[in-house]
């Protein structure tokens, strides 16, 4: 059996907990961490959706400084807990964001009291603790958390302070730079993710919208960012879009037409709502089929050959150059020919079968375009170059307007 910190002596007065108990109490501090989780989650469903949310991390880190900074200032009572009190405040701020009040958040912190005051009592009875130690414990503990709650209850009247359109303005405000990307200074954006309390996710997903906008706005996720105003409209959402948020944006869209950019780091976002934005005018432009949600990761090939209209313009003209003196007639039943070829490598047979045309006129075809292009069917980056261009071109005949 260990040693006893603490004589077991239940006639001692309540005083500061001894610094030895903080090397008693460090080893519990991964499973009681882990425990505590289990358990709070279990008791508040709507944490459990947020651990496994783009924010699960963060919340994570909260908790572990929450924990851990108790077992620091008892082992040295000067130990600072600047990160503790952020993290604490945000939790506040974010309650809330959410329209909820404080109940939930101090009821989690009251159970994690009592998870750990659980432990404790294991503990010290491997160790004899006495009595009048536990009762310490269980005082400074309990004060402990009337620490974190008064810091979430700042944060919590902080957030509640900001008028509702003073808020929206900052969320857009960050929106704004969010999509700006480099140069602009992180610590601008760490500023304003700090106002709003709005965590940075790592990796997010950008949503372009007709305009003019059409959002409801009851039915999208409080970690939703959105600028309705902008002359192209968009919605930043944390995370990629899975199940859950596929139902939200399908009731806030309401049937209106939109368009899902590709999952990105924080740092690409610009990246995300430029596909966005650009698989929407090929939906407009009909060559890509027209959903209530077009997802760009659906379509990446033709996002990619249609990206730059103009180098498409130049690439075709290197590319066809010897065919570009034949008469239109028969350059575009040699470019047909050449598409047929290129995507199936097929016999005569097969090829005029595809073509409505008969085999030899096939073979007629193919021996002009072998003396007319000559090595360009032979290297392989050459003809890469003229089968991409084909694709392109054809995806672009699909529609009359530019792009």
């Amino acid at each position: 059996m260990p040693g006893a910190v603490n004589p077991s002596d239940t006639g001692e007065s309540l005083g500061p907990l001894p610094q030895e108990f903080a090397a008693i109490l460090r080893p519990e501090l991964p499973s009681l961490i882990k425990e505590i989780g289990i358990e709070v989650t279990r008791a508040y469903p709507e944490y459990a959706r947020l651990l496994n949310g783009p924010y699960g991390h963060g919340i994570r880190v909260g908790v572990e400084q929450s924990i851990s900074v108790f077992v620091d200032q008892v082992a040295e009572p000067s130990s600072p807990s600047t990160l503790r009190d952020e993290m604490c405040r945000r939790f506040g701020r974010y309650e809330a964001y959410e329209g909820r009040s404080l109940d939930a958040l101090q009821g989690a912190y009251r159970l994690g009291a009592r998870i750990a005051l659980r432990r404790a009592k294991k503990v010290g009875r491997s160790y004899n603790l006495s009595p009048t130690m536990m009762l310490t414990f269980a005082d400074a503990l309990f004060a402990y958390v009337d620490e974190l709650a008064a810091l979430s209850r700042e944060g919590y009247l902080e957030a509640q302070s900001r008028s509702g359109e003073q808020f929206e303005i900052l969320r857009r405000r960050l929106l704004h730079l969010l999509l700006a990307g480099p140069p602009v200074p992180r610590t601008a954006i760490a500023e304003l993710s700090e106002q709003t309390g709005w965590p940075l996710p790592e990796r997010v997903t950008l949503i372009a919208l007709r305009s003019p906008a059409v959002l409801e706005q009851s039915d999208v996720d409080n970690d939703v960012l959105a600028d309705l105003t902008d002359p192209q409209p968009y919605v930043l959402v944390p995370g990629p879009i899975d199940a859950g948020r596929r139902r939200m944006l399908d009731g806030a869209l309401f049937g209106a037409r939109a368009a899902v950019g590709l999952t990105v780091p924080l740092t690409s976002a610009h990246d995300s709502i430029r596909w966005a934005r650009r698989t929407l005018e090929l939906v407009d432009a009909g060559i890509i089929d027209d959903r209530p949600l077009a997802l760009a990761a659906d379509h990446l090939v033709p996002l990619w050959l249609l990206s730059d209209p103009g180098l498409l313009d130049q690439l075709a003209e290197r590319a066809l150059a010897p065919i570009s003196g034949l008469t239109p007639s028969r350059r575009d039943r040699l470019v047909d020919t050449l598409r047929i070829w290129l995507d199936t490598r097929g016999t005569a047979a097969r090829m005029g079968e595809l073509l409505d045309v008969h085999p030899q006129t096939v073979r007629y075809r193919m021996r002009s375009l072998e003396a007319i292009l000559g090595e360009q069917l032979v290297d392989p980056e050459r003809r890469f170059a003229i089968e991409a261009v084909l694709r392109a071109l054809e995806l672009r005949a699909r529609t009359d307007g530019p792009l």
